[in-house]
């Protein structure tokens, strides 16, 4: 690539502060070591973290990091992840065990069977529930405890929702209807003795008016603490239950829902005490915790400083081509610039120093978003060995994954939102047709669960089975949609999105053996001949006529 002649020229206020710079330092003697430097630099840039120890010494710190933030990362993970299971796991058991406690005859997976049909059961599911509510400090096995406020325990609330006013004659086919809903709540204190033949009609004037009744709810709150946790060293936490028990008869249809739903919130304990090495085995996590921090903010610097530095060469470069040779430089050119590993490496430290923070609030008892911070962690801890890809892709042999995936996805996006059309199509039809009939098509989201899994060949026959035949016509239908959709999308879409990867491969595998074609930038920088142990990359041999440190100002 030859230079034109360059002739030098001033500066005005109007001109880009790079051009400037070139058009102080642009004389006929400096122009060849001008354009010999940015070749050097550019060269070296691109050098991978090998050739950049042998160009000037420099040893592969972010390397090193890396491979360490792996093992300290993923560890932490570890931990946190056993002392989050205990936490859900308790959660889950409790909710079973208030289900069975609460719950008159109910069983192990029943949720969506478990209702009542006469109003006699209904009154029996009822003051069972206020019943074992009283006794609960007397027939749980769990350290289960009232909730208080102040001195005073919280009583217990049943509340009866229904139409404010209604008369319905289905024999008549008649009715007159008010459809405001009331609601009627009776409070019950813990210490209230109750007998419990009485169904309740004597003792707490309840009764249910079930031509109007819209829905009974019980709601109470209560209280336990997690001690699983100190045989694992870690400081137990303490629970605040919120339970709600709902007789669904929004229907009338006969069949009145039970449901039972369990908010719980975790809460520091007020005030505890554990003898043994509890405290001292946190301060140790903590101190790990801390230590995880310091590395990902090294990390995260260093991964950002060469970020800038990338932008500052992209912009050097544009400025020289613009001069020199009077051409803009193409976008992917300018791409090539913008390390995406980079980028990726310092949005697993932000996540990571955020999640170690909360990780530490934590076993401080300080907070309590074990969610929040196992979803931080989790995603940290992925991106942090995604990025370990970068370092791989310097070997071509395990390079041809990440030039597969960067080649392939513009059209496997542009595939991906027409196929999107045609997979929402079926979707929308499957819901409004199927819905009433097939448990697998009730909403839109099971529904796009239901066709993924038939695309990837799960489930089939029971799909095909459940469909109810009460309707000769939507049976059918039912057929040719599945049908339909399962040999479009095997057969013809999943297949050409398939061959698409695998042409894509098989181009990149042929440009491996043959050579990739030369952008621009890759042609400007193969005229410097220089290897990385030639000793011209060293610091103190560069030239002090830099291309941007010399320009102090344009006048």
């Amino acid at each position: 690539m030859e230079n034109p002649e360059v002739t030098v020229s001033s500066c005005n206020v109007h001109d880009d502060e790079n051009l400037c710079s070139y058009k102080r330092h642009s004389s006929v003697s400096q122009e060849g070591l001008l354009e010999d430097q940015l070749r050097r630099k550019l060269k070296f840039f691109f050098m991978n973290p090998c050739e950049k120890f042998w160009a000037r010494g420099r040893k592969p710190w972010k390397l090193g990091i890396q491979l360490l933030k792996i093992v300290m990362v993923t560890v932490q993970l570890v931990v946190f992840g056993l002392s989050n299971q205990m936490v859900v796991a308790f959660k889950e058991e409790n909710t079973i065990a208030f289900k069975h406690l609460f719950l008159k005859g109910y069983m192990d997976r029943m949720d969506d069977t478990y209702a009542v049909y006469t109003q006699t059961d209904v009154y029996d599911q009822i003051f069972f529930a206020i019943n074992q509510y009283l006794q609960l400090p007397n027939i749980s096995v769990g350290n289960h405890a009232y909730e208080k406020k102040g001195a005073e325990e919280t009583p217990l609330a049943v509340c009866q929702q229904f139409y404010k006013r209604g008369i319905i004659c289905p024999g008549n086919d008649t009715f007159d209807i008010d459809p405001e809903i009331v609601t009627d709540c009776l409070y019950i204190e813990p210490t209230t003795s109750l007998d419990n033949t009485t169904m309740g009609k004597h003792n707490l004037n309840f009764t249910l008016d079930f031509p109007r009744l819209v829905a009974v709810q019980l709601m109470f709150n209560l209280k336990a603490i997690n001690l699983q946790t100190v045989r694992h060293h870690e400081l137990p936490d303490c629970y605040d239950f919120t339970l709600r028990i709902v007789f669904d008869n929004k229907a009338h249809s006969g069949r009145i829902k039970i449901s039972l739903d369990n908010d719980i919130a975790i809460r520091e304990c007020k005030d505890w005490h554990v003898s043994g090495s509890i405290q001292k085995n946190t301060h140790y996590m903590m101190i790990f915790d801390a230590f995880v921090i310091l590395t990902c903010l090294a990390s995260l610097i260093l991964c950002t400083r060469s970020v800038i530095k990338g932008i500052w060469l992209q912009r050097e470069f544009v400025s020289f081509f613009l001069y020199y040779y009077k051409k803009e430089v193409s976008f992917s050119d300018q791409m090539e610039f913008v390390n995406g590993w980079y980028i990726l490496i310092i949005v697993s430290d932000v996540l990571t120093i955020v999640g170690s923070t909360l990780k530490m609030e934590i076993q401080a008892k300080s907070l309590t978003s074990y969610d929040v911070c196992s979803i931080l962690l989790g995603i940290s801890t992925m991106l942090v060995w995604l990025g370990v890809i970068r370092y791989l892709g310097f070997f071509q042999k395990y390079n041809l994954l990440i030039l597969t995936l960067r080649a392939a996805l513009p059209n496997v996006m542009r595939f991906c939102c027409c196929a999107a059309m045609i997979y929402l199509g079926y979707c929308f039809c499957g819901w409004i047709v199927l819905g009433p009939y097939h448990v697998k098509f009730r909403t839109l989201n099971v529904v796009s669960e239901c066709l993924f899994s038939l695309i990837n060949g799960d489930d089939m026959f029971a799909t095909f089975a459940e469909m109810q035949q009460k309707s000769y016509l939507v049976w059918l239908f039912s057929r040719i949609y599945l049908y339909s959709f399962i040999s479009l999308f095997i057969y013809m879409v999943l297949s050409l999105f398939i061959a698409l990867i695998t042409d894509t491969y098989e181009t990149v595998k042929h440009c491996q053996q043959d050579g990739f074609p030369e952008t621009e930038l890759q042609r400007f920088i193969s005229q410097c001949k220089d290897s990385p142990n030639s000793g011209r990359y060293r610091l103190e041999d560069e030239s002090s006529a830099s291309l941007f440190c010399c320009c102090n100002g344009c006048m």
